[in-house]
């Protein structure tokens, strides 16, 4: 994409019960769990994340959108700890994770799903939900020796493990190789291993990427379920029409900076952001949009 990014505009719009104030780019949450400022990284000459503020309200679902090569990805890499920003502090839960390794950021209940999944094929189903969970006694070189420490809390892990397999209805698949799963299998394995670990906030890059029609609604279930049990979620989505079904706020991003957010259907009206996906100002409706697109293409 050529040019600048649209120049951010505020829009008056009564209180949702997320925000404060009139909708514009950093507009204050009334209760974020995650916030972010002056976050920025380069690759060489080309700016991929540029976010002056951002506030993720908590409790609900928040979709991260944006055209392709917006920094979206990256921008979940810096905040998850898989990469390291030029500039910028944030905070989770009001502490500041500036620094924290990805491992850690994990435990302190920020996890995170992958756009290519990252399930370890030679390992069984099982033991891929196994290694989600945290505090494992016998991952300690002494501890380990002596079974009588670590054999109840192995037997507990299990015992998860398999009710949330169950859930996510790969329960006849634990012992096989997660390498012999599809796509979709390996995006609800990778999200069900994302639980073992009791997290407050779920990030997931591009859920739906490669899933396959049948798969699709039963993952769009599992994200409200998360929302049901009391997890905040944030999601990077291509599919309108999915942002629109299950988002309670959508941040939109083009050429690293946040140019909108808002509700899906405000957000969808923008003329800045019908301009960054379409390279054009029209009076048009996003997600109309892209709906015929996937209507053409049937």
């Amino acid at each position: 994409m050529s040019g600048k990014a649209p120049k951010p505009q505020s829009t008056p719009e009564k209180t949702t019960g997320l925000h404060v104030g009139d909708i514009a780019p950093g507009v204050k949450k009334v209760d974020p769990i995650l916030t972010a400022d002056h976050v920025s990284r380069s690759f060489g000459g080309l700016t991929a994340v540029d976010v002056e503020h951002l506030e993720i309200p908590r409790g609900a679902i928040t979709a991260l959108i944006g055209p392709n090569g917006a920094g979206k990805t990256t921008f979940f890499n810096l905040l998850t700890g898989f990469d390291t920003p030029d500039t910028g502090t944030w905070e989770f839960e009001g502490e500041s994770l500036s620094g924290i390794p990805a491992f850690k950021v994990a435990q302190r209940g920020q996890v995170r799903t992958f756009q290519l999944t990252k399930a370890l094929s030679l390992l069984t189903v099982l033991e891929n939900m196994k290694l989600g969970a945290k505090d494992q006694v016998g991952e300690k070189i002494w501890q380990s020796i002596f079974p009588f420490l670590w054999k109840g809390k192995e037997e507990e892990i299990e015992k998860k493990a398999l009710e949330l397999l169950e859930r996510f209805k790969l329960l006849k698949l634990k012992d096989d190789f997660a390498a012999s799963l599809s796509g979709g299998q390996r995006k609800l394995l990778e999200m069900a291993r994302a639980l073992m670990s009791d997290p407050t906030l779920v990030m997931l890059d591009e859920p739906m990427a490669g899933v396959n029609p049948a798969l699709t609604e039963s993952l769009l279930e599992h994200i409200l379920d998360l929302k049901n049990e009391g997890m905040t979620v944030l999601f990077v989505e291509h599919d309108m029409h999915m942002v629109r079904h299950i988002a309670d706020w959508v941040v939109v991003m083009a050429e690293g900076k946040i140019i909108a957010e808002g509700p899906p259907d405000v957000v969808m009206v923008n003329p800045d952001v019908v301009d960054a996906y379409l390279g054009s100002h029209q009076d048009t409706d996003l997600g109309v949009v892209t709906g015929r697109i996937k209507e053409d293409k049937k």
